[in-house]
């Protein structure tokens, strides 16, 4: 009897009230790394700019997650040793010698259970919310820890490197772009979102890393007036172009002196003329260049989110790519950047629009050799590789290491590409499928 009580004395308790408290401790630097670490930023921004000071101070202490993790590990690792090492003292004075393995079966049930899976399992589920309930708190002790954390970080830092692991002190886990396109491939994966949205989304976030020579009509397919050419000729070219800006040359193709508007090589002639009742004769004489607006010339490297901020400074939507020896390369409009976002834009006078990628009875899909990778792969959901070339044509060409001819059959990246039609040394139409 007497030493039962020995054991159950005030010293007894006070060890188990101190395990106790401890286990507490774990499931609190358990659940709040897990909350800050889960839970989203945009959503704590959202929060933080209603009000919330503790989403406000849980966006402060996470911007640095290297010292964040570290500052709750070490909290962490803290308490559950001590509190294994408290357990091992009182099952040792209850039991004896047995009670070490006692004490490891115990506390590692308990430290499961109530210091990681349930506090983390909240954690998880109620991110925002715990995140913002703890950060307050988490704040001052990643401020008291700040020190011991810096030379932990200093000393892993220098382990890593003699194993040629080095880590920029300012990289994050996730870039913002990278989180937000991984969500959205994973909605659209799950049917949360819609194809449709996905790639207009992710059209956008793309535009920084895109140039405008992968999106530009080549200067094969521009069409172009001729300074030269009679005032006639000049009008009835424009009245039939599907075109609303057509570029001027002088000489050859490649010395563009100006930009002609349907509209204002309208009320030119139309002025000259001398209105409605006006004879053509009076068009003799007429030249294109008093009414051609001066070219606007675009870098080829120029990135298209520039671009379209450039089009917009400028009220322009029309722009002439050359390359670093200023020969033309082609043209892009404010129109052709717009698609990268929405899709593809058609009107009345587009040719064969609704229809850019064909499907075949026997599965397969006609294409045109001159559509870009990026567009037949929005049309299909494919994921042909753009990085080698732009168009589908060309696509094929860098794989082949020639320029094949009508009928030959090549299969890579697991599709099946079939030479439909070539005009010269140009591919026009392709007849592919999937492997």
């Amino acid at each position: 009897m007497e030493t039962i009580s020995t054991h159950l004395d005030t010293a007894f308790w006070g060890t188990v009230g101190g395990i106790l408290l401890l286990l507490i401790l774990s499931g609190f630097f358990s659940g709040s790394e897990t909350a800050l670490t889960a839970a989203s930023r945009g959503k704590l921004r959202a929060q933080a700019d209603k009000g919330s000071r503790g989403a406000e101070k849980a966006l402060r202490i996470t911007e640095d997650n290297e010292r964040l993790i570290g500052s709750v590990l070490l909290g962490n690792n803290l308490v559950n040793i001590l509190a294994a090492s408290l357990a091992t003292a009182l099952f040792t004075r209850v039991f004896g010698e047995s009670g070490v393995a006692l004490a490891t079966l115990v506390m590692t049930f308990l430290v499961l259970i109530f210091a990681e899976v349930l506090p983390k399992t909240y954690a998880i589920t109620n991110s925002e919310k715990a995140a913002a309930a703890v950060a307050p708190l988490i704040g001052v002790i990643v401020t008291v820890f700040s020190p011991i954390v810096a030379a932990v970080r200093l000393l892993v830092r220098a382990v890593l490197r003699v194993f040629g692991v080095r880590i920029d002190p300012d990289s994050q886990v996730l870039a913002v772009r990278e989180e937000i396109a991984g969500a959205l491939q994973l909605g659209h994966s799950e049917g949360v979102v819609e194809k449709e949205d996905r790639d207009r989304i992710l059209g956008a976030l793309d535009l920084g890393d895109r140039t405008v020579e992968e999106i530009m009509l080549h200067r094969s397919g521009i069409e172009m007036i001729d300074a030269a050419s009679a005032p006639q000729d000049i009008f009835a070219q424009c009245v039939n172009s599907p075109h609303t800006r057509l570029p001027v040359f002088r000489d050859e193709p490649e010395n563009i002196i100006g930009v002609i508007h349907a509209k204002d090589l309208l009320r030119a002639m139309y002025k000259r003329i001398g209105g409605p009742d006006g004879t053509p004769d009076a068009l003799r004489g007429f030249q294109i260049t008093d009414v051609a607006k001066p070219p606007y010339f675009v870098p080829e490297t120029t990135t298209l989110d520039d671009q379209m901020r450039q089009f917009l400074r400028m009220r322009s939507h029309f722009g002439l790519v050359v390359d670093e020896y200023g020969s033309l390369q082609g043209l892009i409009t404010l129109e052709d950047i717009l698609e990268e976002i929405v899709g593809e834009i058609t009107d009345e006078f587009d040719v064969d629009a609704d229809h850019p990628v064909r499907k075949t009875e026997d599965g397969q899909y006609l294409v045109d050799g001159a559509m870009t990778i990026r567009d037949l792969n929005r049309a299909t959901d494919w994921q042909l590789p753009d990085d080698e070339a732009n168009t589908v044509a060309g696509l094929v060409i860098h794989e082949a290491q020639m320029i094949p001819t009508v009928g030959q059959v090549f299969s890579f990246h697991h599709f099946r590409f079939e030479v439909m039609e070539r005009e010269g040394n140009r591919v026009t139409a392709l007849k592919i499928r999937p492997l």
